[in-house]
This record gives C-alpha cells, sequence and structure tokens, in this order.
C-alpha cells in the first residue's frame, strides 16, 4: 500500500471506528457511514482512491454494502455500535499476540475488551503474532475456545475473518512458559 492510501486508510479507521465527530460523520447504528459524505469529508479522497485503499487494505478493516453506497470498519470500534454479527463456532484453538509488559495483568483478569466492543483473536499464528509484536516483546497466547464455547461463551467472525468475543477469562489461555 502506498504512502498515502496508508495514511487515507489510518484516518479512516480513525474516524469509522473511534472519533466520526473528528469530521462530522454520521455513522448508523451498525457503523455504516454514507460512502459520498466520507469522500466529502477527506480531502483528497475520491471514489476510485476509496476503492483502492477498501482493496489494498492489508487487514482488510473496511467493507462496502452491496451496491457501495454505504462503508464500514469491519471490527475494532471503541464507538457503540451494532455490527449485526451472529455467534458462529469458532475453531478449537485461536491465537492472541500480545506484547511481553501486558502479560501479568492478562494472567490475572484475561484478556479484555478495553475500550473496544470485543477482544480480537486469529486463527492463525503468523497474524496473532503480527499484531502482538506491534507493541513490544511478542508473547503468543493459545486460547481454547472450544472450552471457552463449552462454558456458554459467544464467539463471532468479522467480515475480515477477525475472531471476536467480550472477554477470555484467563483459565482458557495457554501462556508461553
Amino acid at each position: 500500500m502506498c504512502n498515502k492510501y496508508k495514511r487515507i486508510s489510518k484516518f479512516m479507521s480513525l474516524v469509522l471506528r473511534h472519533q466520526p465527530q473528528k469530521i462530522d460523520l454520521k455513522l448508523d447504528e451498525q457503523g455504516w457511514a454514507n460512502t459520498a459524505d466520507l469522500i466529502d469529508k477527506i480531502e483528497g479522497l475520491d471514489l476510485t482512491i476509496l476503492k483502492q485503499v477498501v482493496e489494498t487494505n492489508a487487514k482488510k478493516r473496511f467493507a462496502f454494502n452491496a451496491d457501495e453506497t454505504k462503508i464500514r470498519a469491519s471490527q475494532g470500534h471503541s464507538i457503540d455500535i451494532d455490527l449485526g454479527y451472529e455467534p458462529v463456532s469458532p475453531p478449537s484453538m485461536l491465537y492472541h499476540g500480545t506484547a511481553e509488559q501486558y502479560v501479568t495483568a492478562i494472567q490475572l483478569k484475561g484478556l479484555l475488551k478495553r475500550k473496544r466492543q470485543h477482544v480480537h483473536l486469529s486463527k492463525d499464528v503468523a497474524t496473532a503474532s503480527q499484531v502482538g509484536k506491534r507493541h513490544g516483546k511478542l508473547i503468543l497466547l493459545e486460547i481454547d475456545t472450544q472450552q471457552m464455547e463449552a462454558d456458554g461463551y459467544l464467539f463471532y467472525l468479522s467480515e475480515n475473518k477477525v475472531w471476536l468475543t467480550d472477554h477470555v477469562p484467563a483459565i482458557y489461555i495457554t501462556f508461553p512458559s
């Protein structure tokens, strides 16, 4: 992704996930924004560039509706929206990458969603590792989602294939020794 697209993508993440008011953008209850409004409110953005940003985003953070008149972030919101995802059964094991400095807190409280709507989990080690090493020395956690689901925890799969849940108690986490 070129620098211009990366810059636009980061700004779109900010306004579609956290601060739509920064550009006076209106999101509906499911987090959708009018595509034309987004284009009007971001300098230098047009539909061609927007489509390129959506298509080339490595994490596939954004999705259009069927006729591309609306756009939203696929997950990661800190604002209250209903993405409309239905619970689905996860693979028996999912992964979460974190930084070494957070391990003690995770051992005590588990994985918390904090300011976001969900805890994010990955189906593969590579993705979890990429996410975790952004914040320091990587620690890869294995999550026993089979047991969590058996114990009544719900899981959702976002449009960009990120697994979501409300909380992962420490008893379901395997920590590296």
